[in-house]
């Protein structure tokens, strides 16, 4: 099949719309529930928000990366330099590694340290992950540098974006931009 589309198909700007509007949410949520002058009522509401968003966010990773599987873009090829093309990739690729390492931290430090995930508890779930005080506690690590990682790698995908956009003009940010009437 010839690579001649100039836009990703419908499913996939929507999956990759609704998951960068749940991520730009859980950053500043996930950290502000950490802050002592937040109130107790607030923060234990974000904890559970935070949790839940988070199962969905994991279910939309694997479902976008199932139809990317089996839905590879077929997009007209646009000319960049051999840096932009590896940092393209690069970028492309810790997102996705970052999207599925974020939720699984999130859940392996949540159920390790012995807390509910109300979403899933709701449906009967078992834990996958045994009760251990160390686990979660590297897991709570891991989630919260791989939360820095994140926030770096969503500040390049963004400016990569908008720079292709207003400075380049050349069609690369219209090609995951929601289609027009």
């Amino acid at each position: 099949m010839e690579d001649t589309a100039t836009h990703y198909k419908g499913p996939a700007r929507l999956m990759h719309w609704t998951m960068a509007l749940l991520v730009l949410a859980m950053v500043p949520v996930g950290f502000l529930m950490l802050e002592d002058w937040v109130s107790r009522p607030l923060r234990n509401s974000m904890f559970v928000t935070h949790k839940n968003v988070g199962v969905l966010l994991l279910l939309l990773i694997f479902a976008r990366l199932a139809y990317r599987w089996r839905n590879p873009p077929r997009l007209k090829p646009v000319e960049l330099d051999p840096m932009q093309k590896l940092a393209a990739k690069a970028t492309h690729f810790g997102l996705y590694a970052l999207l599925l390492i974020m939720p699984l931290s999130g859940y392996i430090r949540v159920r390790a340290g012995g807390f509910p995930i109300e979403m899933l508890d709701a449906i009967g779930a078992p834990s996958l992950v045994p009760r251990s005080d160390a686990l979660a506690a590297f897991a709570k690590a891991t989630h919260l540098y791989a939360g820095y990682a994140i926030i770096a790698l969503i500040a390049m995908h963004v400016g990569a974006a908008l720079f292709h956009a207003l400075v380049k003009k050349d069609d690369i940010f219209e090609r995951m931009w929601p289609a027009r009437a």
